[in-house]
C-alpha cells in the first residue's frame, strides 16, 4: 500500500508540475501536495505518509480560504488509507507565506477505528512561483472512547 501512495504522489506530482509551468499566473491558487509525519497518541506513535489537494480563494490582501481534500495512511499493517474532507482560513505572511487554521472529517484509519474530525494549524512557504513546502499540526477528535490523535507533517506541493 505504501508503494501504491509513493507512486501515485509521484504521478501527480510530475502532472501538476507540467501544468503548474504551463498555466498562467493567477490570484487565486489550486494546490496539490505530498506530506509525511508522525501520528501519536497515548499508547505511540507511527509513521504516516499522505497527499492532499485543495484551492485557495483570495478574501482580499491578507486573507485567503478554500477546500482540501486529502488521503493519508499510517505506516502500520492494521491502517487503511483515511480520507479527509475540509478547509484552511489563514492570513498571507509576507509575499511567499500563509499561515492557517485548518479543519477536516476523516474518515477510519483501521477498520476498528471511528471517524474523526480534526483541527489545527500551519505555515506553507513558496520558494517559487509553483513549489512551495509546508509544516502542519493537527489534533484529531476521535469517538467512542478510542484516544484521540496529534499528528505534524511536513510536505512539498505545486501550486498552479
Amino acid at each position: 500500500m505504501r508503494t501504491i501512495l509513493v507512486i501515485s504522489a509521484a504521478i501527480c506530482a510530475t502532472v501538476c508540475s507540467f501544468a503548474a509551468t504551463t498555466a498562467p499566473a493567477s490570484a487565486n491558487e489550486a494546490r496539490i501536495e505530498a506530506r509525511g509525519g508522525v501520528i501519536w497518541t497515548g499508547s505511540g506513535s507511527e509513521g504516516t505518509l499522505g497527499a492532499a489537494a485543495g484551492y485557495d480563494f483570495d478574501l482580499g490582501d491578507t486573507l485567503f480560504a478554500g477546500p482540501e481534500v486529502s488521503a493519508d495512511k499510517i505506516l502500520d499493517d492494521d491502517a487503511r488509507v483515511s480520507f479527509g474532507f475540509g478547509g484552511r482560513v489563514g492570513a498571507k505572511i509576507g509575499e511567499r507565506g500563509k499561515l492557517y487554521a485548518a479543519s477536516s472529517y476523516q474518515t477510519k484509519f483501521c477498520s476498528e477505528c471511528e471517524d474523526a474530525v480534526s483541527v489545527g494549524g500551519g505555515y506553507q512557504h513558496a520558494f517559487t512561483d509553483s513549489i512551495y513546502a509546508k509544516v502542519e499540526y493537527r489534533h484529531f477528535f476521535i469517538d467512542n472512547g478510542f484516544s484521540d490523535a496529534d499528528t505534524v507533517v511536513a510536505g512539498l506541493g505545486l501550486k498552479f
